[in-house]
């Protein structure tokens, strides 16, 4: 929009805002989220198509109800296992992790030779996704939400008083499942591992309120859009044939 200050307007104010003292982004992994065995099936969840009768693995085993040849993929989610948006503001919690005695100062030095204190700041990041295993068919079984969370260490400035300000602004789940088929039967097949990595982009900043005082000038809105009706569109007609007097007749 283009504002426009008013003439004369100019004074000094005091105004309340956010300041940001410290803004880093980094990517974050999530350490490998690792189901071995058909003992952790009951960890994982897996609600699997009703009616089929299931092989040794049991009855949450996808593969002995899908078979071997599987595709695989996760998606972050709710509590209750609802998909979400893992982008949108509080739809992964990013907090920052209380210390017993504060945040801890240190001296770094930069790269031009000079030093700068900086604080040490513990984050949490946590949230659920969920694994849906399907084959050729059709057929598909979904776990239930499985919990993830990963703690990093920052120094940033971070004096007292200032706050985390938390933003995802990328994320990424990848699984991979391993059947095996049992025995000699062929097509008949037994869980044995999920593997699930997680990784996300995000800001870090600390930020702290503050007032201001500033020398600006005040503004006005813009001159509206005037809003103009369209002209009448007829279509077109053929004024040969009507209203004129129309074409003479002949063989009559």
């Amino acid at each position: 929009m283009d504002f426009k200050s008013i003439s004369g307007g100019q004074e000094t104010l005091c105004i309340k805002v956010n300041k940001v003292y410290d803004w880093v982004t980094r990517q974050a992994d999530v350490p490998l989220i690792a189901f071995t065995g058909t003992d952790s099936l009951l960890d994982i969840g897996f609600d699997c198509p009703s009616g089929v009768t299931p092989t040794p693995g049991g009855a949450g085993d996808p593969c002995a109800f899908l078979g071997g040849n599987l595709t695989v993929e996760c998606f972050p989610t709710d509590e209750e296992g609802n998909p979400i948006d893992p982008l949108a503001p509080g739809a992964i919690l990013c907090q920052e992790i209380p210390q017993p005695e504060g945040r801890a100062s240190g001296q770094f030095q930069l790269p031009d030779g000079s030093t700068v204190t900086l604080q040490k700041v513990k984050v949490l990041k946590k949230g659920f996704i969920v694994v849906r295993v399907s084959n050729a068919a059709g057929l598909s079984c979904t776990s239930d939400p499985i919990p993830w969370a990963v703690s990093e260490k920052f120094f940033l400035c971070a004096p007292p008083g200032t706050f985390l300000q938390c933003e995802i602004t990328d994320f990424e789940c990848d699984a991979n499942i391993i059947c095996r088929q049992v025995g000699i039967t062929p097509g008949v097949f037994e869980f044995q591992q999920l593997d699930i990595s997680i990784n996300l982009c995000q800001n870090v900043q600390m930020e702290a309120m503050v007032k201001l005082e500033i020398t600006a000038d005040f503004c006005q809105p813009r001159p509206d859009m005037p809003f103009v009706c369209p002209p009448l569109a007829f279509p077109p007609q053929c004024p040969t044939v009507f209203p004129g007097p129309g074409p003479t007749p002949t063989g009559m």
